[in-house]
């Protein structure tokens, strides 16, 4: 996990990814986030969000952001990602994500996706695997964007988006189909479920 970490040592590392390219509602989330690699300040446990349990992400979540240097979280939604397309959004997130941040690091790894900016980054194939930075900022992408989704829950609760966060699940499709779309469902995901 720290590989990439020591390749870069003694530079300000950021680590840069995102949740939910893929759901048919709900914004595309992008996080950002320095964490220091000291070895006394190393969290255990951190990891690719998706080998996670909901509980360990939490827990996980409210730790990175207690020792994280610094972190951003950035929502880009679903009528932007129709205007411009989801790698488009999730690149102008990850953008958004690195510029918000109160410290501005000397390199930024990035899960797969390169993005705008004049910094060094490395884009790193499985990079939420390989790198205890981006395996950080996939885990409050996918934390922040969890709960977000369990919120929109109570606002359209046929839709049952706390149990498949707006993912193109069957029962997500029948509900599609039966009730239409909602606000926050993306046009261009859905053109083939609903007229």
């Amino acid at each position: 996990m720290l590989d990439y970490e020591k390749k870069y040592k003694g530079k300000i590392i950021a680590g840069i990814d995102e949740a939910g390219r893929g759901p048919l509602a709900g914004p595309v989330v992008c996080a950002c986030v320095i964490m220091p690699i000291d070895s006394d300040k190393i969290i255990d446990g951190i990891n690719d969000s998706k080998k996670l349990s909901a509980k360990k992400r939490e827990e996980l979540y409210k730790k990175i952001i207690n020792t994280a240097v610094a972190y951003s979280i950035v929502e880009i939604d679903e009528k932007k990602i129709d205007e411009i397309n989801i790698l488009q959004a999730t690149r102008l997130g990850m953008k958004k994500a690195l510029e918000s941040l109160d410290v501005m690091p000397d390199i930024v790894l990035i899960d797969a996706v390169k993005i705008d900016t004049d910094l060094p980054q490395d884009n790193i194939i499985k990079g939420d695997a390989l790198s205890y930075n981006i395996a950080s900022a996939s885990i409050l992408a996918k934390v922040h964007r969890d709960r977000l989704m369990v919120s929109l829950d109570e606002k359209y609760p046929e839709y049952g988006f706390a149990k498949h966060k707006g993912y193109g699940t069957k029962a997500h499709i029948e509900v599609l189909k039966k009730y239409g779309k909602t606000k926050i469902h993306r046009e261009s995901f859905i053109k083939h479920f609903v007229n």
